[in-house]
């Protein structure tokens, strides 16, 4: 990946085909319910990391996405913190599309980038998540990925129910 901000996620992108050698491509969406509330306050959520705080995670500083922003993301498994240094590549608001991509920084257990995404098919109110994702370059980390990748996975569906209104979670 390239150290500028160009993002390979592409959020502003209905149809993501970017794939790179050496990456984990993941994508997958969520019908999250229906109607104008709905999008309202989803898209609010996630332009202040609803996506990630409503999963486990803490973000600091705890202010409305920003492309260039380089806020430290908390993971907190197992009464551990784990410190997730990111910054924000792309933010995209529209009135049919909502949602940012962020790439890791130095220090996060693993290498890549990170799409949330929130759009509307319909009436249907669809969060999508987009990811590439490799070991990191540091030793300590590339050791334990195996046991990141699931912890992953868990992270995955945590955020996919993470924006569902509280009557259908």
């Amino acid at each position: 990946m390239s150290a500028d901000r160009e993002t390979h996620t592409r959020p502003a992108e209905a149809v993501w085909r970017e794939s790179i050698q050496g990456y984990r491509r993941w994508e997958k969406s969520a019908v999250l319910g229906s109607g104008a509330e709905l999008w309202t306050w989803v898209t609010a959520e996630v332009l202040r990391w609803g996506v990630k705080t409503r999963s486990g995670f803490s973000v600091t500083p705890a202010a409305t996405v920003v492309t260039g922003m380089r806020p430290v993301i908390m993971a907190h498994p197992f009464g551990m913190s784990i410190r997730e240094p990111v910054e924000v590549l792309d933010v995209v608001e529209t009135p049919e599309r909502v949602g940012f991509a962020y790439r890791t920084l130095p220090g996060h257990p693993i290498s890549g980038e990170e799409a949330f995404i929130v759009h509307r098919d319909g009436d249907d109110v669809v969060l999508t998540i987009r990811s590439l994702t490799r070991a990191a370059d540091s030793r300590r980390w590339r050791v334990v990925y195996p046991v990141l990748l699931v912890a992953q996975k868990v992270a995955r569906r945590r955020y996919l129910r993470a924006l569902r209104p509280p009557a259908v979670r």
